[in-house]
């Protein structure tokens, strides 16, 4: 691909020299850290990489965003921006045994017929940062963090210091034409022996060694300096297309997927393979659960995928995870320690969840200290005493975990552990479900579950007050400005005078977030209230259902049932949250701070709702809009908003970077419209 340069046909020797540079480092470095292999010496190299810079030097103007000079930038960050995936970054959904892969593939099969002729990708799921790259022309343009899949976090010059990710895509003669606007998924990681040499280093110069790859990779990542990230030996691959324009063909099935990124100069996995079957694909994970250690990087299992991206892209997803692909995690490492005390932590719905503090141990290249109990009923099951030796695991490799005791080693000094009856945080006496295992502290000013309570209260799917983090929220708690979530709402400037770290324009920006929350939809505001078993989607059911919270404090149990995802213990959940006098006096609170919404969603009404029995999907990245306050606009019309693009659909809402889906509607003849076209569609009522 040919840089700007050359479109002036008047351009200077140097210049054509540079260019000449810019793409022998470029392929020479593609060879090195892509292929292992070298075309030049490394003074070779060196002498080129100065005669570059020489002439950058010269000519400033002349620099641009590929050359290999940028890999490190020179100027430490004050912070990282907020960046909108163009598509959301999912993840998986895990089994932890071939069993589970076999009940899988029978449960999409019942979906989708043709899954009994596909074929399916084998391929690692490396233990490290999933990072999101975006290239322009060719050229690369912006590399961010996950996030929560949806926004994650500008770390462009922290990217360009690894030297496996390609500055600049190759266009081969017969390979894959690459795309105006390409958006890649791959993860970065640190490879074993790598990390071994990292730490002999740091430890010869007596500095403090790292515990284990992910944690080291993920915070080089992380710095505000691009030149510290630079001083780790970061690697990644690359496995899948997020969205690419449509001035090229797409990749029909994942294989090819990873060849065209291969073609592009995107390193991928050579432990990826193809299986042509699920008896191939089943065999092949069998073959390789017991090659964990022979790999050069830490890995936490088998991702399986279905190989026709049109087939997986109609199987849709359960929840926010393809149904179209899955992880098969290995087997947790295990060891044994002694389990000093047995304790019990307050979480944000009340529930009193049980942990152990154990002597201090290393588990899979972290010193664990702490570990889940579960629930009660496990320690009661299990006879886990204060004392005992007990076997932990790392789940996932992540969250370590009691297992159960090592009863050949006590030695009657164990003491067995009691049920609480009170909270531990403030000391209300707990309650328990009939039918379920959980304990739960029912007061809502509970100390414990107040600054989480706070921390979801204000999250972007629920009131969504922008600049208040878990920060600001502990600062508040501390200083007793807020008892309650009603009490945001008579926080003003003065108030966070008095806090460390406001100045005059920090605390108008809050107070004015504040104010803005008062005007979120009922949806949000239920999800906010942070009622045991009501998360985001079901909170805009009961919107649509009941359109008010009065509607929706008065219902009954058997109302509250007929909802789909509805079952009798949430439904009790709700009667008795609403039925409690402080969370009462808590809603007419926030009444009196005028915010008591009204669903707009709700066909009863009589609000003219124009897109009344359409269903719309939403793909690419909108000039005004998230995806998320697309989705209410059309909700808040009368239309259905759905993740797959079927015959059933009415209308695809599409953006910048429009991915398969767009391809998909026009197969279907699905008619397309842009942010513009649904605003008209709308009227007044956007």
């Amino acid at each position: 691909m040919q840089s700007a340069l050359f479109a002036d046909d008047n351009h200077n020797p140097e210049q054509v020299r540079l260019q000449v540079l810019k793409q022998q480092l470029n392929e020479y470095a593609f060879h090195y850290y892509v292929n292992n292999t070298s075309l030049v010496s490394d003074a070779e190299y060196d002498r080129l990489m100065q005669e570059l810079e020489g002439i950058e030097a010269a000519h400033p103007e002349w620099v641009t965003p590929d050359s290999p000079s940028q890999r490190v930038a020179g100027i430490p960050s004050e912070g990282f921006t907020k960046v909108t995936h163009p598509a959301p970054i999912l993840s998986l959904a895990s089994v932890t045994d071939i069993a589970g892969v076999q009940a899988w593939y029978e449960r999409i099969l019942k979906l989708d017929e043709r899954v009994a002729q596909t074929s399916f990708t084998i391929e690692p799921k490396i233990d490290g940062l999933t990072i999101v790259l975006t290239y322009t022309n060719g050229i690369l343009t912006l590399g961010a963090t996950r996030g929560n899949g949806e926004v994650g976090e500008d770390i462009t010059p922290n990217i360009r210091t690894i030297r496996s990710v390609p500055l600049q895509l190759r266009q081969g003669p017969d390979g894959p034409l690459i795309p105006a606007n390409l958006v890649v998924r791959g993860e970065a990681f640190i490879s074993l022996p790598d990390f071994e040499r990292l730490n002999l280093r740091l430890q010869e110069a007596g500095e403090r060694t790292y515990l284990n790859p992910r944690n080291t990779a993920s915070g080089a990542l992380r710095q505000l300096d691009p030149a510290l990230t630079a001083s780790r030996p970061l690697t990644w691959f690359c496995y899948s297309i997020v969205a690419m324009s449509d001035d090229a063909p797409r990749p029909r099935t994942q294989w090819q997927t990873l060849e065209w990124l291969r073609a592009w100069g995107f390193p991928v996995s050579d432990y990826s393979a193809l299986a042509h079957d699920i008896h191939e694909a089943l065999s092949l994970c069998e073959q390789r659960l017991p090659e964990r250690d022979a790999l050069q990087f830490e890995a936490d299992g088998i991702v399986i995928k279905i190989n026709e991206i049109d087939i997986a892209d109609s199987l849709g997803f359960v929840g926010k995870d393809p149904r179209g692909a899955l992880a098969l995690k290995y087997p947790a490492r295990e060891v044994t320690t002694i389990l000093d005390a047995i304790r019990a932590n307050v979480g944000r719905t009340g529930v009193i969840t049980p942990y152990a503090e154990l002597a201090a141990v290393e588990l899979g290249g972290v010193v664990v200290r702490h570990a889940t109990l579960h629930n009660f009923d496990f320690i009661a099951e299990k006879d886990i005493r204060e004392g005992d030796r007990v076997l932990i695991k790392r789940a996932g490799d992540v969250i370590p975990y009691v297992i159960g005791p090592v009863v050949e080693a006590r030695t009657g000094k164990e003491i067995p552990y009691d049920i609480p009856t009170d909270c531990p945080s403030c000391g209300a006496a707990l309650e328990h479900v009939e039918g379920e295992v959980a304990w739960f502290c029912v007061n809502t000013n509970c100390p414990a579950q107040l600054v989480r309570h706070l921390e979801h209260f204000v999250s972007l799917n629920a009131m969504n007050i922008v600049g208040m983090g878990i920060k600001i929220v502990e600062q508040l708690v501390e200083a007793g400005l807020v008892k309650d979530l009603a009490d945001l709402y008579r926080i003003d400037k003065a108030c966070l005078f008095a806090l460390e770290g406001f100045g005059d324009k920090k605390a108008e920006n809050l107070v004015m977030a504040i104010e803005t929350s008062k005007s979120q939809p009922l949806n949000r505001l239920i999800n906010a209230l942070g009622i045991r078993g009501v998360g985001e989607v079901m909170a805009g059911d009961l919107a649509r259902h009941f359109g008010s919270l009065a509607a929706l404090s008065a219902a009954s149990l058997e109302s509250l049932q007929t909802i789909e995802g509805v079952g009798p213990n949430i439904a009790q959940s709700i009667v008795d949250w609403f039925e409690r006098e402080e969370n009462q006096a808590l809603l007419e609170k926030l009444k009196k701070y005028g915010i008591d919404p009204r669903n707009e969603l709700q066909t009863t009404t009589g609000r003219e709702q124009p897109l009344a029995g359409m269903v719309f999907v939403i793909t690419g990245t909108l000039p005004n809009y998230s995806r998320t306050e697309m989705t209410e606009l059309l909700e808040r019309n009368g239309a259905k908003v759905t993740g797959s693009v079927s015959s059933k659909t009415t209308y695809l809402v599409a953006g910048d970077a429009a991915g398969s889906k767009l391809d998909k509607a026009r197969s279907l003849g699905v008619p397309v419209l842009e942010e513009a076209d649904v605003v008209a569609l709308v009227g007044g009522n956007s």
